[in-house]
Parts: C-alpha cells; sequence; structure tokens
C-alpha cells in the first residue's frame, strides 16, 4: 500500500471540499476570514486523524450492529478533547468557531472516512488517510477563507492588501460564501 498516495489522494482526487462536497455547513459558515477557515480545518483534521486510527484498532471489537455509534463516541470523544484545549489555549479562536466545534461530532467528513476508510483499513494507512483528507478539507477552507477576507475586508490573515473602496461586503455573509466556493469549485475541477 502506497501511503504517499493515500495522502495526495485526500488533497486532490478525494478533496471533501472540492471534489467529494463533504463537510458544506462548516465551509459555508465558518470561512468568513482565512484564520476561521485554518482553524475549523486544522480542528477538524486533529479529530479525524485520531479518529480514523482509534476505529481502525478497535474495527475487530466491534460487533456491526453498534458499529455506528461506536464511531460516534470515538468521535466525541476527540472533539471534547478538542473543545477543552482550545478553550484553554485559543479562547478566541474557540469563541470565534462557536457552535461549529462541537457539530464535527456529526460532520460527514470524519463519520464517511470512518466508515468508508477507517473500519476496512489498517491503522497505519487510516492515519495516512486522516492527514491526506484532513489536509485536503483545511486547504479547502482555508482557500475558501482566504478569497472570501481577500474580497470581503481586503486583507488576508489580517494583513490589509486592498483599499476599503474596493471592500465587497457580500463576500463576507452568506451568499458571497455560495458564490466564492461556486467558482473555486469550477475552477478546480475544470477539464
Amino acid at each position: 500500500m502506497n501511503y504517499l498516495n493515500i495522502i495526495k489522494n485526500g488533497i486532490t482526487k478525494e478533496n471533501p471540499t472540492f471534489v467529494l462536497m463533504l463537510g458544506m455547513c462548516p465551509t459555508l459558515a465558518t470561512t468568513t476570514s482565512a484564520i476561521n477557515g485554518l482553524s475549523m480545518g486544522l480542528a477538524t483534521m486533529f479529530v479525524l486523524i485520531c479518529s480514523n486510527v482509534v476505529i481502525s484498532l478497535i474495527k475487530k471489537l466491534t460487533p456491526d450492529m453498534v458499529r455506528i455509534p461506536v464511531f460516534i463516541v470515538v468521535i466525541a470523544s476527540f472533539v471534547t478533547i478538542l473543545q477543552m484545549v482550545m478553550q484553554a489555549f485559543v479562547p478566541d479562536i474557540y469563541a470565534t468557531l462557536g457552535l461549529f466545534i462541537p457539530l464535527i461530532v456529526v460532520n460527514c467528513v470524519i463519520l464517511g472516512r470512518a466508515e468508508a476508510f477507517a473500519a476496512k483499513n489498517n491503522p497505519l494507512a487510516s492515519l495516512m488517510d486522516g492527514i491526506g483528507i484532513g489536509l485536503g478539507f483545511t486547504f479547502g477552507l482555508t482557500l475558501l477563507g482566504i478569497c472570501r477576507e481577500l474580497l470581503g475586508a481586503g486583507s488576508v490573515f489580517g494583513f490589509t492588501l486592498l483599499p476599503e473602496t474596493y471592500n465587497m461586503l457580500m463576500f463576507v455573509l452568506p451568499p458571497g460564501a455560495f458564490i466564492t466556493l461556486g467558482f473555486l469549485v469550477a475552477a478546480i475541477n475544470k477539464k
């Protein structure tokens, strides 16, 4: 099994944001700025990697009848750890992302990878899948956040690049999320 291909697939061929179109709720809601997109991507990546490895380790111990509830408990445990660490060490980002941190538990990217990959592969392959899909999701959210922040506020990661007169407020509002995502998906998937 080529582990580098697993990582590469998560970033390109199976990118959750631009190809699989999974996790659209946090993608659209949290990408009002580049730092928010990056933070949500990294938070999701942490949970994805940890849950993939644990689910891969316990797959033979888990009866089919309770497989999904067990996966959710594993994912929820890592989300709880993430919440506590974020509240303690990065309270501003935790406050900004708010409700979307606990909603990582039901993010279809994580549950989908647990079911489609981690439950069928060894821990190392599952780790690589978590890294690849996590990097792909983080890249997608960060890129969307950069575009929305640049167009809507004239800055990227808080650094002003465009004068205020060029800002288009619509791009930091919900319709701007849909429009920007649509253009990025079209640009990335053009053939």
